[in-house]
């Protein structure tokens, strides 16, 4: 059975190495978007994955199909039209400043998909888990609507539904609130993540005493913003959240709980110096969530240390992806963070 994920994959230019904006005479082309990430995530883990989007019919449309198919990740439902792909600029941090994000998505292929494009029956035929993230409702009204289509048709067809609500203030334009919004997808949901700052910009939730600028989060606080969001939506059967401590934009420390049925596992903290990428951090975590959920489903504590070790991982690997395998979470996983050379 395979697992399919939902959402906009855009084109990411970054100037080279830690360049301002200002200064960038060249930028660096990938591709990349939440739930592609958690695609490569899990294909790179050897499980049957389809990524279903929208993307314009040109050359830089077929460039990001071959760069997922050249990752294992299924590409067959992904539909064709529109003027353009979604763009995204970076400009990554260092020390104590701060990464930026400047996006250029506005009418892309993705933004302007309407209902009754994608036949999620023949989607879902052969899949057991459907994965979507709060930026997909965020893109458009459009956008939000075929996402409700998708979650609803998982939910009849009986598969596992999971989101990350992945808060982007910066996309909810189009009339609706994030809370409007979400409310009712996340109702629908099975599996939900979300870091340190969502459940409160989304639903008003927040974790007493906490203050992820500290550089030191405390994952006993955010027990209660897991019992909240379980209470809030009793569909949830798994409430998992990541937890970066930001010490610079170089160092971070990394770690991670998960909740269920009133159990409460906290994963081990990572201490993470110097990052190379942080961008597809969390959706590493998720890719990874996915896979310890569906492997190790009667060791929760494993499930969730698995996803916390390949997020750590993914912070020293360049681009959105999180190109790791099992073996080099799980040699994470027990203990070997020495980095030596694999001979």
């Amino acid at each position: 059975m395979k697992v399919v994920t939902f959402g906009e994959i855009m084109l990411r230019l970054a100037p080279p190495e830690f360049q301002r904006f200002t200064q960038a005479r060249s930028f660096e082309a990938v591709y990349g978007g939440g739930e592609a990430n958690v695609a490569v995530s899990l294909a790179n883990y050897g499980k049957t994955v389809d990524f279903v989007t929208r993307l314009p019919k040109n050359d830089l449309g077929e460039a990001c199909i071959n760069t997922l198919r050249g990752f294992g990740v299924g590409t067959g439902f992904i539909a064709r039209g529109g003027e353009r792909i979604g763009i995204y600029f970076l400009e990554t941090g260092v020390a104590q400043r701060a990464s930026k994000v400047i996006y250029d998505r506005a009418g892309s292929s993705f933004a302007t998909i309407q209902p009754g494009s994608i036949d999620w029956k023949a989607v879902f035929d052969d899949a057991d888990w459907f994965h979507w993230t709060g930026i997909t409702p965020a893109v458009s009204q459009g956008a939000a609507e075929v996402c409700r289509e998708a979650i609803v048709a998982a939910r009849e067809l009986g598969l596992t539904v999971s989101t990350d609500l992945n808060y982007r203030a910066k996309l909810w334009k189009w009339g609706k609130t994030a809370g409007e919004v979400m409310n009712d997808l996340v109702s629908l949901c099975d599996v939900a993540l979300g870091n340190e700052e969502d459940a409160e910009k989304v639903f008003g939730i927040q974790a007493p005493h906490s203050d992820v600028t500290s550089g030191k989060v405390e994952s006993g606080h955010y027990r209660t913003v897991c019992e909240e969001l379980a209470r809030r939506f009793p569909a949830l059967k798994v409430i998992s959240i990541t937890l970066r401590g930001s010490l610079s934009a170089s160092h971070n420390t990394w770690s991670g709980v998960l909740w269920k049925a009133g159990q409460f596992y906290t994963a081990p903290i990572y201490d993470i110096i110097p990052i190379v990428d942080r961008v597809g951090g969390g959706d590493a975590f998720m890719g990874g969530l996915i896979y310890g959920l569906r492997n190790y489903p009667a060791d929760l504590q494993k499930a969730l240390d698995f996803a916390t070790a390949a997020a750590c991982l993914k912070h020293s690997i360049l681009g959105d992806f999180n190109a790791v395998s099992v073996a080099e979470v799980e040699t994470l996983m027990a203990g070997d963070a020495s980095g030596r050379v694999s001979r």
